[in-house]
């Protein structure tokens, strides 16, 4: 019964989930479209089906390897040990994006995302380019993305990404790293969706 009553709780959630999304692609990010707008996966990506067990395919889905239940709980409760042990797992950061994207607040995340994408980049060419999309989506006033960080980061900005380097956005990736870590990140935790998914795989499977 408690089984049958963790996948129902699993099932109502499945609207929640459904948010959970690949992270954006700065190869073709632009200020008039950028890539976060593709924000949505089908069912199948959570391993939902209407005549499937639908607790055991999430915990075939987020475990790893995918037949070991006690690595699949040891790997979702890990994530509440630090911000940065969840954003160094991948099924972790997409489960957190999908609930910081219900609270229209995901624009931090994904901006933290794109710096560690942009700080890969090899070609001083394709730096300066991204650099100015970045600037343009995220940091300048009253961008498509704006995050939430003092003028005179902003202001610092401006001036480095005219000599773009991979530190460029670091003060402000720093910023709404703490901003997570001090608000979203705790929800987050306490959230039905963490401790839903948490429950279920902390259950013995039902064959």
């Amino acid at each position: 019964m408690q089984s049958e009553n963790s996948e129902s709780r699993l099932t109502n959630k499945i609207p929640q989930l459904q948010s959970i999304v690949a992270m954006p692609s700065l190869a073709t990010l632009t200020p008039r479209e950028p890539q976060h707008l593709n924000m949505d996966i089908d069912k199948k990506t959570l391993g939902y089906s209407s005549n499937g067990n639908l607790k055991s395919r999430l915990q075939c889905k987020f475990a790893q390897p995918a037949n070991t239940e006690e690595l699949c709980f040891e790997e979702m409760s890990q994530w509440s040990q630090s911000l940065e042990r969840l954003l160094s797992s991948k099924y972790g950061m997409k489960i957190f994006q999908a609930f910081l994207k219900s609270e229209f607040s995901d624009e931090n995340l994904e901006f933290w995302v794109v710096c560690e994408d942009y700080k890969k980049i090899k070609s001083s060419f394709r730096m300066s380019s991204r650099a100015k999309k970045i600037f343009k989506c995220y940091i300048q006033a009253e961008a498509p993305r704006e995050i939430n960080i003092d003028h005179k980061t902003r202001e610092v900005i401006r001036t480095n990404i005219k000599v773009p380097s991979t530190v460029c956005f670091d003060d402000a990736q720093r910023i709404v790293f703490g901003l997570m870590e001090k608000d979203s990140y705790p929800r987050f935790l306490k959230s039905d969706v963490y401790r839903t998914l948490l429950d279920s795989t902390s259950e013995p499977m039902r064959m």
